[in-house]
């Protein structure tokens, strides 16, 4: 007569069962998702470097990228006062003026993305 409905001693002894047995499947859960976690933490880690590889790789791709925008604002600067120069004919003075602006974008381009690399670095 309790059976279906939960009151009583056979309900209690169904709903213990349940929850010893809701128990166990939780614990054998959280088992194998920290066995996996573990598989995944050894398979992320390279062999024998201990990640400095990894970090060092990641800080040449940095500098390369600096250098790269320093290089590309000189560049672009040079080449936009070269243009100017030959429409203009005022032969050295367009390509030292943008020649000095694109070094000056290129430093402030590898300023802004230096800093930006620290502030994602250190948390803030």
């Amino acid at each position: 007569m309790t059976q279906g409905t939960g009151h009583g001693e056979n309900g209690d002894r169904d709903r213990s069962s349940e929850e010893a047995e809701l128990s166990e499947r939780l614990g054998s859960l959280d088992h194998r998702l920290s066995e996996l976690r573990d598989r995944r933490i050894k398979t992320e880690q390279p062999a024998g470097d201990g990640g400095d590889g990894a970090a060092r790789a990641s800080a040449m791709a940095l500098g390369f990228r600096l250098s790269s925008e320093l290089i590309a604002g000189v560049a672009v600067g040079g080449g936009i006062g070269w243009g100017f120069d030959r429409l203009l004919s005022t032969s050295p003075f367009g390509f030292i003026v943008f020649l000095l602006l694109g070094f000056v974008a290129g430093v402030v381009n590898v300023v802004r993305t230096a800093g930006a690399g620290q502030n994602r670095r250190g948390g803030s």
